[in-house]
């Protein structure tokens, strides 16, 4: 198995937290004018809101981590990896074409289902089918992040819909995508510490 550097557990780590704080900073800015249950996140990171700056940094921030984590988990299938960077694009992106302060955005929607998307598959792409995989890159548990993750996808969409609670599924789906690549490098160095033969 190819070697994991240890620095992958900060830009791993760092990104659900990152993640976190950033929504939860940018809406105490937005105060009660802001509902968490029933918007996006992506309404804190729109242009002139006053989370403007804390959410896009924190999307920024998320971008580069999931970039870092893709470029050091070696152990990880190509596809995955390519994936899994692709997800980080796509976060920069989003914060490139923000949404606007009121109404939809086609384009801003599409870079964020596309985000969406790939940090959906790589859990399954990313997979190694060899017996001595670390647990995070087997097939079952690979394969239940993907299902779990494009479950809650399909759940966000749904209340986005019937205007029913989209930012709690947005933040459900989001907090999983993020916390996933810190479960797999973790499991990666675990894997290799384990591995190591006796002194």
């Amino acid at each position: 198995m190819q070697l994991v550097p240890r620095w992958i557990l900060l830009s791993s780590g760092c990104a659900p937290l990152l993640l976190i704080a950033g929504w939860t900073i940018a809406a105490a800015l937005e105060g009660s004018a802001y509902d968490p249950v029933t918007q996006t996140i992506s309404v804190l990171a729109a242009y002139g809101s006053p989370g403007f700056w804390v959410m896009s940094g924190a999307l920024l921030a998320l971008g580069v981590c999931h970039l870092l984590t893709a470029w050091g988990l070696r152990p990880a299938a190509l596809a995955g990896r390519l994936a899994l960077g692709g997800g980080g694009v796509a976060a920069l992106a989003v914060v490139l074409i923000p949404a606007p302060s009121s109404g939809g955005s086609l384009r801003h929607g599409s870079v964020a289902a596309v985000g969406f998307g790939l940090l959906a598959v790589w859990p399954v792409l990313a997979a190694d089918r060899s017996a001595t995989a670390p647990w995070g890159l087997r097939p079952t548990p690979a394969l239940a992040a993907t299902a779990l993750m494009t479950v809650g996808a399909a759940w966000f969409v749904v209340e986005m819909h019937h205007h029913g609670a989209p930012g709690v599924a947005e933040r459900v789906v989001t907090s999983m995508q993020s916390l996933w690549p810190f479960v797999v490098a973790a499991s990666c160095l675990r894997h290799r510490e384990h591995a190591k033969p006796p002194a």
